[in-house]
């Protein structure tokens, strides 16, 4: 097996507007990145569906996460795999917003919860349950979603897709993955803007996993760099993802062939470790503890 150097990266600080985000009394500092723990409670995601749908057990998946050092909780109650079917407002509201609420309850108001959703009526019942981050993978195009977000005032992440989880895969074409990521995360920077989000609320995400193959994937991570010109924070995520078993099976090596999603945990640690080289400020991720075990070794390097 023929091996590769790593890309030759600068170690750097992100380039955001301001050294973290806030939502009512609270701050978070980004001036050192910050891991977010995936909490689905859907009986359909491709990486653990089902195996928090109840709030039991997503207090104890949560209470887990916590003591393995995630700052955010990300809660989404709809799978947005590849040909994912949609699910009504009111199947999401009845999956996300009482765990929210048990999960506040229980934890007090220095968690950081994010809801993982693109219903500009499920995110406002989620927040008035207690949640403070508004994760949209449709970087708020869906009708009310950005006069919902001018409204709430809370932190809002902005992911690149094009198309739905259902027709996504056939949208991945490109000349430039790099700048056209770029152009059309400054289309949506704009629209949030001219809608009233503060830019301070902003965050970005280049949708790894979203209309995007292999060759995308590897060009966008080898250069997520550019991203750092919108000074904005940067979101990452591609744990588990497809991506990452496609970088297992291509070594060759035939271990790889029939592994499971939870197998991806180790490349998808590096994978985080080269996008927070490059400015990333919060890792999004199923694995809390191997995220922050390999960005532990990453800052003490780097003091």
């Amino acid at each position: 097996m023929q091996l590769h150097c790593l890309p030759n990266i600068k170690i750097k600080a992100p380039l955001s507007t301001k050294p973290g985000i806030a939502s009512g009394y609270k701050q978070l500092d980004l001036s050192q990145p910050q891991v977010m723990g995936i909490l689905n409670v859907t009986p359909d995601s491709f990486s653990d569906g089902g195996q928090f749908n109840n709030i039991e057990s997503a207090i104890r998946h949560c209470e887990r996460m916590i003591q393995e050092g995630a700052t955010i909780i990300d809660i989404g109650g709809e799978s947005t795999r590849p040909n994912a079917s949609p699910v009504s407002e009111e199947e999401e509201c009845a999956r996300v917003v009482p765990v929210v609420a048990a999960i506040r309850e229980r934890f007090g108001d220095k968690l950081w919860l994010s809801i993982d959703t693109s219903s500009p009526t499920v995110i406002e019942q989620a927040v008035h349950a207690g949640a403070d981050i508004w994760n949209d993978v449709r970087a708020l195009t869906r009708e009310g979603a950005l006069e919902m977000a001018a409204k709430l005032d809370i932190p809002v992440v902005l992911m690149h897709m094009r198309g739905e989880p259902t027709t996504m895969n056939a949208k991945a074409h490109y000349q430039d993955v790099i700048s056209e990521v770029l152009a059309e995360l400054k289309v949506r920077i704009e629209a949030a803007q001219q809608a009233g989000v503060k830019a301070h609320n902003l965050i970005i995400d280049p949708g790894f996993g979203f209309a995007k193959e292999y060759e995308h994937h590897k060009r966008l991570l080898n250069h997520m760099s550019q991203l750092n010109q919108l000074q904005l924070p940067i979101l990452f995520g591609v744990s588990r993802k497809r991506f990452l078993g496609q970088v297992l099976t291509h070594t060759g090596l035939g271990i790889f062939d029939d592994h499971m999603a939870t197998d991806r945990d180790g490349v998808g640690m590096v994978a985080a470790l080269l996008a927070v080289q490059q400015g990333a400020s919060i890792i999004r991720t199923h694995n809390v503890r191997l995220s922050v075990e390999g960005l532990a070794l990453w800052q003490q390097l780097s003091q």
